[in-house]
């Protein structure tokens, strides 16, 4: 592991594809929570797959902020994040049965990615650039956030609960700490990396809207008009939604950490990546849970309990943007809360609308948004240039 090339803290660097190669783990985890949800249409269903989540994304930004200290295309450091992408198979595959028999795989795999993160990490603590304080801040409070996952795995029920919800409080503790020291932050690797884990959950938008079509077929000829229609009306939420990040924000959010010092890009990048980034990627994976439903069955009217899946994926996915936005530029993007609240109350009160009206209008008002917003933009862009 000796002699690893640091690149200067000036230079940035984009994505290795063993980084990507990692990615497809994720894929695999995240279509294991939108069954998951689908199972576990419940209060208390939701409440764990959000743990899941958190807990799914611990190991991935952890990855992710070791990755952007050293370059991934050195052969020690792809060795490793090969182990790390076998390692998170298991993990993915038990992710629907974690709190059931494959909880002790799901904790165990997760804590062998973290503890891989952590050694990649230390490779980047060099004399030139010593970031020790704030690496050995983090890497302390995480070690005993993954043995108290890990035992937790060893209980059932409500013990195991308990355990799970005390790491991500370790964690979320450490996070607050570790970001008062200097970090090494390579803005460019940061935006895309995240921009990638957008694009896996978009991703699974897509699957949970084509599995609907696979039944279809197996069962007749033909796809009926309403189906075509759901999913039809289903690429078009998933094509917004890529437009609602990609356009302005994700472009946006990286121009405006390319300006800050390093004490404050390491916060920054803690704030607008780590923390706003879940609820923009989980919003999207529980509104995958509930086009899934839509799109079986276009005609019937939506089940509340997807529903509000629907809606409290929209609001996530657009306040997450809104807050990386106020963090970023202290801007209020506030067509897109109005729209989270108006899309919330449509939902709410469309228990008797077939689905595939429901999502139609859906996506009309998640478009009148956009457009709206991009036309007040533009006319402050050039207000501002003249």
């Amino acid at each position: 592991m000796k002699g690893i090339e640091l690149p200067p803290l000036t230079e940035d660097f984009t994505a290795d594809p063993v980084e990507l190669f990692f990615d497809l783990a994720y894929v695999f985890a995240f279509s294991q929570l939108v069954a998951f949800l689908i199972e576990h249409p419940t209060w208390a269903g939701v409440g764990k797959a959000a743990l899941l989540f958190a807990l799914l994304w611990l190991p991935w930004q952890q990855l992710t902020w070791a990755a952007n200290a050293i370059s991934g295309n050195g052969r020690p450091v792809r060795a490793l994040f090969l182990v790390a992408t076998v390692v998170s198979i298991p993990m993915a595959a038990s992710t629907s049965t974690a709190f059931e028999g494959g909880g002790t795989v799901f904790a165990l795999s997760l804590a062998g990615i973290m503890l891989i993160g952590f050694v990649m990490q230390t490779l980047g603590v060099t004399g030139d650039a010593d970031y020790r304080q704030a690496v050995f801040t983090w890497i302390g409070p995480n070690a005993v956030a993954i043995a108290v996952l890990a035992v937790g795995s060893f209980f059932d029920g409500t013990t195991r609960l308990a355990f799970w919800l005390a790491t991500t409080a370790i964690v979320l503790w450490a996070m607050i700490k570790a970001s008062e020291g200097e970090w090494m932050v390579r803005v460019g690797h940061f935006a895309e990396r995240h921009g990638l884990i957008v694009i896996i959950a978009l991703g699974e938008v897509i699957v949970a809207i084509g599995i609907p079509v696979v039944a279809t077929l197996q069962k007749s000829d033909g796809l009926a008009i309403a189906t075509v229609s759901a999913l039809l009306a289903s690429g078009g939420f998933a094509g917004l939604l890529w437009w609602a990040y990609f356009d302005r924000p994700g472009p946006g959010l990286e121009f405006a950490a390319s300006r800050l010092n390093t004490k404050d890009a390491g916060q920054y990048v803690r704030d607008v990546y780590t923390w706003a980034h879940a609820p923009i990627v989980a919003g999207i994976i529980l509104s995958a849970a509930a086009l899934e439903e839509i799109a079986l069955h276009p005609r019937d009217p939506v089940h509340l309990e997807f529903r509000m899946m629907l809606a409290g994926g929209l609001f996530m996915f657009l306040i997450g943007v809104f807050v990386a936005v106020w963090r970023a530029f202290r801007a209020q993007a506030r067509e897109r809360l109005v729209g989270a609240i108006g899309i919330a109350a449509l939902l709410f009160a469309g228990g008797s609308l077939e689905g595939v009206l429901l999502l139609t209008l859906v996506v009309v008002i998640l478009f009148s948004v956009l457009f709206v917003e991009h036309r007040r933009v533009e006319r402050l862009r050039r207000e501002f240039e003249a």
